[in-house]
């Protein structure tokens, strides 16, 4: 892994993308924990709570996200390319993960099973689904896109490329290391 900047660098609208199950949310909470800003799951935006991930019809969705992004501060976690433009106008700073497709799996059932994710629906009613376990297979080589777009913003990257990485920024940036 190149050099990390420091945190500081990224500034205080911090974007983070990657495939599904890559630690998205995860980073986003110990960022924001850190820094002392709110961190903002896009995938809550998009489903509703009491539901096992019900999506929000687009127009409330793209209000939730674009209410989110005018705060002045916020680490928001989450794909969806459709508003990912709006979030890169506030941007600061943008992270990239990706994680072995085999780490991706094992996240995801994980932390279904245990009910233990960062970025749970309120009611956390989630259950195994093939529609997701279909959605890993069929992204398993986002992550060079997601990289690609994260560079072509402009703003300061960081890119990790796998648990190595990721807990080498987590040290670097003296976040606390999920168990």
């Amino acid at each position: 892994m190149p050099d990390i900047p420091e945190l500081d660098d990224l500034g205080r609208r911090i974007v983070i993308l990657g495939p599904t199950n890559a630690g998205k949310s995860t980073l986003a909470v110990a960022i924001g924990k850190k820094i002392g800003v709110p961190a903002r799951h896009v995938d809550l935006f998009r489903h509703m709570p009491n539901t096992d991930w019900v999506q929000r019809p687009d127009e409330e969705f793209h209000a939730l996200h674009a209410e989110a992004v005018a705060e002045p501060e916020w680490v928001m976690d989450g794909n969806y390319s459709v508003i990912l433009p709006l979030r890169f106008s506030r941007a600061t700073g943008v992270i990239a993960l990706d994680e072995p497709l085999w780490r991706r799996y094992w996240r995801y059932f994980t932390r279904t099973l245990n009910r233990n994710r960062a970025g749970a629906l309120e009611g956390n009613r989630d259950s195994i689904k093939w529609d997701m376990i279909h959605w890993l297979w069929i992204t398993r080589d986002a992550a060079d896109k997601y990289i690609a777009v994260a560079k072509a913003t402009g703003l300061p990257v960081v890119v990790c490329r796998n648990q190595r990485e990721l807990q080498a920024l987590y040290r670097r940036w003296g976040l606390t290391f999920p168990v």
